[in-house]
């Protein structure tokens, strides 16, 4: 058994768990809906886009994870609130099955069509991928689609809790993974708008690291990273030279994980943004979220403090809107999602809280 992921596991504890937090007061904190106002008993696995008309928000949302009700719920912000969240998608197969949906993902690709992809099974080991998409900015979505089935990981899957990215020639490159032989990252591309997919990965054999979930981050000499969820008690990370067609192994970053979903995204001034639970392994380790930034995906500083109380507070997502502006949307208490907006110039270290 290799000791490395424990060893850096219990440095983290020792050392990275007590590093200091530094201002970066929100500049917008909202609730998608009140808690007497739930569609569903409870709901979790937020994703956040932005379109034309103003921001669109999904999660699934049932009686609680795992049940055969929980479908996938959506909210669009118009002038200024947010809509009442209405079911755009349920595991129904016929009259007498239904299985639940799971981790929604929202992206508008560079011809603005905004996708909906999610998953459908009685479990995260034999879900499949699904896919819906709105023209009109998540006003009105087309019929389900499945995405397929691949040889080397059977169902595909598409992006499995995190957001694709688009590359300069318009191909969608999905992080995404697999549980049910060890967790496992690979990755599913596509050049026809999501017509067809290729399977790249799995690009490890969990034997050092179970992994999952991934997200895309830009390197600026060109290469990809991304940074995923382990059982390792930390964030593990890969990397890519060659527009994500092969990649590294799963290393571990400087960052804590709790087995708990996170969310990166690059921004527009090339910094490095990472939303995560700066925990380990440990009974209430979702009660902390926080933010990191890096400039160059090696060194991360948790630079601000989302929340930190009693309750579960986990899978975020994040975006940067046009404006510059980051929002991020997470589980809140597995009751309602909440949505924060961060101004990227007061994600300042010399600015201490």
């Amino acid at each position: 058994m290799n000791k490395q992921p424990a060893i850096i596991a219990i440095i983290l504890i020792l050392v990275g768990l007590t590093l200091p937090t530094f201002a970066a007061e929100p500049h917008a904190v909202e609730f998608i809906y009140g808690n007497d106002d739930r569609p569903t008993p409870q709901c979790h696995a937020s994703t956040i886009e932005e379109t034309p008309v103003g921001l669109v928000a999904a999660w699934f949302g049932g009686t609680h994870e795992k049940n055969k009700d929980v479908g996938i719920w959506v909210s669009r912000h118009i002038d200024g609130n947010w809509t009442k969240p209405i079911e755009v998608a349920d595991g129904i197969q016929s009259d007498e099955l239904r299985h639940p949906c799971w981790n929604p993902v929202l992206f508008r690709t560079q011809d603005g069509v905004l996708q909906l992809y999610y998953k459908v099974g009685p479990t995260p080991q034999s879900w499949w991928g699904m896919l819906i998409s709105s023209k009109d900015h998540g006003k009105t979505w087309s019929p389900p689609r499945k995405l397929g089935h691949d040889k080397k990981i059977g169902h595909l899957i598409g992006p499995v809790k995190n957001k694709p990215v688009q590359l300069d020639d318009g191909t969608l490159l999905c992080p995404s993974s697999t549980e049910h032989d060890g967790w496992r990252v690979h990755f599913e591309k596509s050049s026809d708008g999501g017509k067809t997919w290729k399977v790249i990965g799995p690009i490890h054999d969990a034997s050092r690291f179970n992994a999952i979930q991934p997200s895309i981050l830009f390197l600026k000499d060109g290469r990809l990273q991304v940074m995923c969820r382990t059982q390792e008690s930390v964030v593990g990370q890969a990397f890519s030279s060659d527009l994500g067609d092969s990649w590294t192994t799963i290393s571990a970053s400087d960052l804590p994980n709790p087995n708990s979903g996170t969310d990166a995204l690059t921004l527009a001034d090339g910094r490095h943004l990472l939303v995560y639970n700066h925990t380990t392994r440990k009974k209430g380790n979702r009660s902390m979220l926080n933010v990191a930034l890096s400039t160059d995906g090696k060194e991360w500083q948790m630079l601000h403090t989302l929340e930190h109380d009693e309750g579960e507070y986990s899978y975020p997502a994040v975006i940067q809107t046009n404006d510059g502006m980051i929002h991020i949307t997470y589980t809140y208490r597995r009751r309602t999602v909440k949505h924060v907006t961060l101004n990227p110039k007061s994600l300042d270290p010399s600015i201490k809280e």
